[in-house]
């Protein structure tokens, strides 16, 4: 019998073994990866790893996190949501008039996340029923949601009542926005792994076509991940404008492609029907780590932005790599 055709006992097991180390890595590189980062940064400065510092990163990488969630949702089906930089100014400028007008603050903490809510309903039925590509239907929203931001403000920023700005304070040491990130990622983790909706959304990703012709409402499924995903940019617009203790009308500027990377980096597919609200949570705290440990060992912001660019190239890659494999 030839050499080639005879794999011996242990020769197989080896085999098997590096096998699951590989999908092992292949599941988890993100997390993989952030432990490396985090490792890295600590040699370079000790620093890094106190809580203080630990708690400034779940702190910063909060409102990219939960815009992130919200996007994990339009991935998952095979879309994409640039607006919800803009759909989080506008609902905070959008809570901070209500606020303005007298009305209870209270009305604006749910205002801002139901305008957000609106504006990704609208992108949703655009795409959905106005057979839009979702990459027009969200970049004029964006564009939409910044010019009704600046209409309503008049340019300025608006002061944000106490019933909201809590959402920028602290429970003992640690930040309201790490606790709401929290919330957010349990509901996203519930929806996707716990509810038809959610195996709807990866069923659509995953085959449009297969999942129409099986009878899932596929329009109706998809404006629903839009409005969701708009739900998500306003709350997470509520949490940033509560840190600033007041609504910018240029706030969450390009955040969009924050939330999308975090997202790709986390390990979903950009052609859908790959997604975890895990790994959307890793690649948010990704960025978070890169951009803090940079900071303190005092890299420019514009060196910062090359390198945030180089980790999102490599997460794409890493992307069309496994589809390529799969």
């Amino acid at each position: 019998m030839s050499s080639d055709t005879t794999t011996s006992p242990p020769q197989a097991e080896t085999r098997s073994t590096r096998q699951r180390i590989s999908a092992l890595l292949a599941e988890n590189g993100a997390l993989v990866g952030l432990l490396v980062i985090c490792l890295a940064m600590f040699i370079a400065t000790p620093e890094f790893l106190t809580a203080r510092n630990l708690l400034n990163i779940g702190n910063q990488a909060a409102v990219v996190a939960i815009l992130a969630f919200g996007v994990t949702l339009v991935i998952v089906a095979a879309g994409i949501d640039l607006s919800v930089g803009s759909v989080a100014a506008l609902s905070a400028i959008g809570s901070g008039w209500i606020a303005a007008a007298g009305l209870p603050g209270v009305l604006g903490l749910v205002g801002g996340p139901v305008l957000g809510m609106l504006a990704g309903l609208v992108s949703g039925l655009a795409v959905a029923y106005g057979r839009l590509p979702s990459f027009i239907a969200t970049l004029a929203m964006l564009s939409i949601a910044r010019g009704l931001t600046l209409v309503i403000s008049g340019g300025r920023p608006i002061l944000m009542p106490p019933e909201i700005n809590w959402l920028g304070a602290e429970i003992g040491p640690v930040p309201v926005p790490i606790l709401v990130m929290l919330v957010m990622f349990a509901i996203t983790a519930f929806v996707l792994n716990r509810t038809v909706f959610g195996r709807s959304l990866y069923a659509i990703g995953g085959n449009h076509e297969a999942a129409r012709l099986s009878g899932l409402p596929v329009k109706r499924i998809t404006a629903r991940a839009y409005a969701l995903s708009g739900l998500f940019a306003g709350i997470a617009g509520l949490v940033l404008a509560a840190r600033l203790e007041s609504a910018q009308p240029q706030a969450a500027d390009t955040y969009e492609l924050d939330a999308i990377a975090a997202v790709v980096i986390g390990g979903a597919s950009l052609a859908g029907g790959r997604g975890k609200a895990t790994g959307t949570l890793v690649g948010a705290l990704v960025l978070a780590v890169i951009r803090n440990g940079l900071n303190l060992l005092n890299v420019s912001a514009f060196w910062q932005q090359v390198v945030i660019g180089l980790v999102i190239a490599l997460a794409v890659g890493a992307d069309v790599l496994r589809r390529r494999i799969s």
